[in-house]
């Protein structure tokens, strides 16, 4: 794989201000070999406040105004298990909109090179495990999250038809359940945020106990932000596949939704009992990821341990509780939550 000349380049983050564009935003405003900016390369971070994606003529004037030649596509409508069992219409609508309106923009921006951003809750819901890319199609996903699954797996579709047809470097990460700081807060988000607002509120009005969803009983392997950030990256400068790259923890990282809370727990020092509401869906009980190919294309690569990470996680919401996104997102184009792309539950 060769590395693409980055001379006088355009990087266009869609999503810019959500989770993983933040990680984006922390991982070139370093100097690293691989990861860093480097020299004549322009970053451009969106936000759904520069233009609503949804819409063809919004986001071709994004697109015309910036002129990328390199894309980082983040920008989604997402949410956690709970929220995608309640509006799948949205969520598959919504998707679907977004990403097909960027791929069509491609003979007006005259893209070059364009990573996307799965998750592997797209995959069959009843398959063999480990799973790995070439298992993405092979029947239904899951009922909880379908709109939004078939949407994304249209995604890859996509990808591998411009590929094909257009010649076009398109492309896609397919990570495991991501979190870090800038996190999305608000109602119906992801597992990991929604657990460290209700521990840490929990703690500070001096309550007993917390309520969780589901039986505690699913397993997950969950990756950090940063690393999952620098990672875009280096498939942005080096990965010439169309094939989707799953990125995850080891195998046996994978933890359960209990042993997460208890570590969200003591990490917020919050001693008080957790109530298991049983009635509730687990989502998937299983969904483990192969991680062989991304080991054999990037070499060693060191993934930040799950306690340091929850920790520096913690550490920001500490920081800034009263400035996350807390509220519902809104039904329009203007605020809705189409700045970032968080893995499901």
């Amino acid at each position: 794989m060769s590395e693409a000349s980055d001379s006088d380049s355009t990087i266009l983050v869609t999503g810019g201000s959500g989770t993983v564009g933040h990680a984006i935003r922390w991982a070139v405003s370093r100097y690293h070999p691989l990861f860093g900016r480097k020299g004549g390369e322009n970053w451009i971070f969106l936000s759904s406040s520069d233009g609503d994606l949804r819409d063809y003529e919004s986001a071709r004037a994004v697109f015309e105004k910036h002129k990328p030649d390199q894309v980082i596509h983040l920008a989604a409508r997402v949410g956690g298990v709970f929220e995608n069992t309640r509006k799948p219409v949205d969520f598959l609508r919504d998707n679907l909109a977004i990403d097909q309106n960027k791929a069509e923009l491609r003979p007006v921006d005259k893209v070059r090179k364009l990573v996307s951003c799965l998750s592997t809750c797209i995959f069959p819901d009843n398959t063999s495990y480990p799973i790995n890319e070439a298992m993405l199609h092979n029947g239904p996903p899951h009922h909880s999250n379908y709109g939004y699954a078939y949407a994304k797996r249209m995604l890859d579709i996509s990808n591998q038809a411009y590929s094909s047809q257009h010649h076009c470097n398109f492309t896609a990460v397919i990570p495991t359940n991501v979190y870090g700081p800038y996190d999305d807060f608000r109602e119906g988000c992801h597992f990991i945020p929604a657990m460290i607002q209700r521990v840490v509120e929990a703690k500070q009005k001096g309550l007993v106990k917390i309520q969780v969803p589901g039986s505690g009983k699913a397993l997950r392997q969950f990756i950090y932000s940063r690393d999952l950030a620098k990672i875009m990256i280096w498939m942005l400068r080096m990965y010439d596949s169309s094939e989707p790259l799953i990125v995850s923890v080891d195998q046996d990282q994978e933890i359960s939704i209990k042993a997460a809370v208890e570590l969200i727990c003591e990490l917020s020092m919050f001693s008080g009992h957790v109530e298991w509401d049983i009635s509730q869906t687990d989502g998937q009980l299983k969904k483990t990821a192969d991680v062989t190919r991304m080991k054999r294309l990037i070499g060693s690569f060191d993934f930040t341990p799950l306690q340091k990470g929850l920790m520096e996680t913690l550490e920001w919401y500490n920081a800034n509780q009263n400035h996350v996104r807390k509220h519902h997102a809104s039904s329009d184009g203007a605020t809705a939550n189409y700045d970032t792309i968080k893995p499901h539950l």
